[in-house]
């Protein structure tokens, strides 16, 4: 069942935040942000665009204290930003770290460079992810609308959308490696700035309500004879999150996944051109008072984000998703959900990705040694 979280947002209700209670959920009408005498520092992946710019200049408009690091595989997309929000926010520190989620060994270097930056890491927004070349069900679309589940389908675009998959450099299935592998490569690395038992840190991963268990095989767990690997690799970040609080909570690290809703970003342009969202707008606004998922902006989408990073992570419950959610009259709210998973089969991916993680580091090891016994006879 799913339990709404209703917010106000705003500057002034970021500013002070309370919490009272509600019928039917909890009523925070307000938070109040504790801020920390030393700068937190927050990384977000996929920061140039979309949801994680947007989630980029809401914690700044309520903490400009923070420390952000975009990290954003486009430099020259990634150094614009930053100008545009130190322009806006001149006593925020913001710096880059340039890096492709979806080759490993920019991953490591990246994670090399974190730690000789930093000390330790407040917290991770794990958002940069890909849905390639996604193709529309239009047959499904048509008797979806005249059937009971018309509601449940615009919410979760379950059976909508297939999409293409291709193998990366890497070897592996280029969407699990974005959306899972890559991230899960960079957590590793990360650890010694993540896992202080004195002070927690987070993880916040962008899932989906697309993230359907019928999608997903632990024999397949790459998705690579399946059609739907977008919502297979959400899946496996629901699971993978649950498997790191299992594994990391005694350690100080903490791990959430949210849902930003249905925001018309460079994903959801991939589904349908501008012009047709921007045609079927009248009737999504419509929609909306039916399908709580309509988030329609990066803004709106963020709602979930925001409202974690202010929480005591080692006080929610790591089984529930956080959902943004707008209601038809535009007004943002949190919703819980439920994920439907166990936490054995979370241990056993896990275990599988510890599996994978060894395989690759061997290969890449004996591909240097190979390349400097190469150089050395040179």
């Amino acid at each position: 069942m799913d339990l709404p979280f209703y917010i106000n947002s705003g500057p002034a209700a970021a500013r002070n935040r309370r919490t009272s209670e509600s019928s039917g959920g909890v009523c925070f009408t307000a938070w109040k942000c504790e801020c920390a005498k030393m700068r937190k520092v927050v990384l977000i992946t996929g920061a140039s665009s979309g949801i994680g710019l947007a989630l980029c200049k809401r914690l700044l408009a309520e903490d400009d204290e923070l420390h952000l690091c975009l990290a954003c595989r486009n430099r020259n997309k990634a150094e614009a930003v930053r100008a545009s929000l130190l322009a806006s926010h001149p006593t925020a520190e913001v710096t880059i770290v340039q890096v492709d989620i979806s080759n490993l060994q920019s991953v490591f270097r990246a994670s090399k460079e974190l730690k000789q930056r930093f000390q330790r890491l407040d917290c991770i927004y794990l958002n940069a992810g890909i849905m390639p070349n996604p193709q529309l069900n239009i047959k499904a679309l048509f008797f979806g609308l005249f059937s009971r589940k018309v509601i449940h389908m615009f919410s979760t675009a379950e059976g909508l959308l297939t999409q293409g998959d291709k193998i990366t450099a890497d070897g592996l299935q280029e969407v699990f490696e974005t959306n899972v592998f890559g991230h899960f490569i960079l957590i590793r690395e990360l650890e010694p700035l993540l896992c202080h038992s004195d002070s927690p840190s987070q993880l916040i991963w962008t899932s989906s309500r697309n993230a359907r268990k019928s999608n997903f095989s632990l024999e397949d767990f790459q998705h690579s004879k399946g059609k739907e690997p977008y919502s297979s690799s959400k899946y496996a970040t629901d699971l993978l999150s649950v498997a790191l609080n299992r594994n990391f909570n005694q350690q100080g690290l903490y791990s959430n996944v949210v849902c930003p809703g249905t925001a018309l970003t460079n994903l959801t342009y991939g589904i349908l051109p501008p012009f047709i969202w921007t045609l079927l707008m009248p009737a999504i606004l419509l929609l909306r008072f039916f399908a709580n998922a309509f988030t329609l902006t990066p803004y709106n989408g963020t709602e979930a984000l925001v409202w974690l990073f202010h929480q005591k992570p080692e006080s929610l419950n790591p089984l529930i998703k956080y959902l943004s959610a707008t209601t038809g009259f535009g007004r943002n709210y949190i919703m819980t959900q439920k994920m439907d998973l166990d936490e054995d089969t979370a241990e056993k991916f896990y275990q599988k990705l510890l599996e994978l993680e060894k395989h690759i580091r061997v290969t890449i090891q004996k591909t240097d040694n190979q390349a400097g016994h190469s150089g050395s006879c040179l």
